[in-house]
């Protein structure tokens, strides 16, 4: 078992957190500003889906999949104060639930037209999320 905090891959595959979210783009290097995890930072930029229902959030994120904008689907989906857009702003390491903060920090950063987000949806005590990172830093 692993160290806290530490991910490992078994044998033949890759355990990410990030799940089997859509990518950004066809190649891992045709982005610069698609920083992963490891690209640093304590803050991110986050926007996000939240949806107390999963079948009201896979709704959601089969918009997404079909190439709908994230902020578009956030205003038509999201149940919280996200509706404007979904944007929550900057966030720091220690400043949301665990589930929640694991995700956010282990998503690559995207844009609104093809966004990365996990699949599925992370569940925390507020409701199933759809979560996506602009901005690292």
């Amino acid at each position: 078992m692993p160290p806290k905090g530490k991910s490992s891959t078994g044998k033949g595959g890759k355990e990410r957190k990030e799940g089997k979210g859509v990518a950004a783009s066809g190649s891992d290097s045709d982005d610069k500003k698609a920083q992963g995890p490891k690209g640093g930072g304590n803050a991110v930029k986050v926007r996000h889906i939240l949806c107390e229902k999963h079948g009201r959030i896979m709704e959601a994120m089969e918009k997404l999949k079909f190439g709908m904008r994230l902020n578009e689907v956030a205003a038509q989906y999201s149940e919280d104060k996200a509706r404007q857009q979904g944007d929550l702003g900057w966030m720091t390491r220690g400043s949301t639930v665990g589930q929640f903060q694991e995700a956010v920090f282990a998503l690559l950063v995207s844009g609104l037209d093809k966004p990365v987000f996990p699949d599925p949806p992370v569940k925390t005590k507020f409701g199933y999320h759809i979560i996506m990172v602009e901005g690292r830093k």
